[in-house]
């Protein structure tokens, strides 16, 4: 009874966890996305940059803001797929940054971007698993996700190591997309993500779910105060949610 009561909870903070890739395949959620990412790691970084019309990068600018405030030596970038908030970092001159994800074919992709900017001796990608870090507590000044978490199969299992991994006093920097409230941009974003995204993400990637996944998981992910308060419940505090660009993302902020 205990252990099906976690598993409910886990499920009720996260409902966008019964949101799959591959509703058919006979595998967790935590496998079918790292096969997803594997199948459009060429296409990632194009498609990140050509559906958010760039703005993509100027949401990651503000979230390494964020991280610098707490002036960090040791930086952690869960979820970092081809590394491009490891790279954005660099400009807060850490001694170390590691990124870690699920997706080896991502990390292929990212140790080559980071090789031909020659920051191989300060960025380091990683295989691993959001939930169980191959990492000692209190290890890292500031933990950052771009876009990851709400990809995890037990959302909480995740957030709590990263504030495991965290110093007291570190700071937990996270991007991701959130649903905006007001007109039109609210009727806009629905039709965009529905309709025209999917069609231009299947036309590149040549992978027919990866974004019909995408609006979905958004759609499905708990956003804005109902976000903080399961960070909150995970050990963090002075949470906030700062939404940016009419709201179409979210960057969210904690410290241990």
């Amino acid at each position: 009874m205990r252990i099906f009561a976690f598993m409910q909870d886990l499920h009720n903070s996260n409902p966008a966890a019964s949101v799959l890739p591959d509703n058919s395949a006979n595998l967790s959620k935590k496998e079918q996305v790292a096969d997803m990412f594997n199948n459009i790691a060429g296409s990632y970084d194009f498609l990140n940059h050509f559906l958010s019309l760039g703005i993509d990068k100027q949401w990651r600018k503000k979230a390494i803001k964020e991280v610098g405030m707490v002036n960090p030596k040791t930086i952690l970038d869960v979820a970092t797929g081809t590394g491009d908030m490891a790279i954005t970092a660099m400009c807060l001159k850490p001694h170390t940054i590691t990124g870690l994800d699920i997706a080896d074919e991502m990390l292929a992709v990212g140790r080559k971007k980071i090789a031909a900017l020659n920051l191989t001796e300060t960025i380091t990608l990683l295989t691993g698993d959001s939930e169980a870090m191959p990492f000692e507590t209190g290890k890292y000044d500031a933990v950052m996700c771009a876009y990851g978490v709400r990809n995890f199969e037990h959302l909480e299992a995740g957030l709590k190591e990263i504030n495991r991994v965290l110093r007291p006093g570190g700071k937990v920097v996270i991007l991701e997309f959130s649903k905006p409230v007001s007109f039109p941009i609210k009727q806009f974003y629905g039709f965009y993500f529905k309709f025209i995204l999917p069609t231009l993400g299947k036309l590149i990637s040549k992978h027919g779910r990866a974004y019909t996944y995408l609006p979905e998981s958004v759609m499905a992910f708990p956003q804005g105060k109902d976000f903080c308060t399961i960070l909150g419940n995970c050990g963090f505090k002075n949470t906030k949610a700062q939404p940016l660009t009419f709201g179409i993302t979210t960057l969210y902020t904690g410290i241990k």
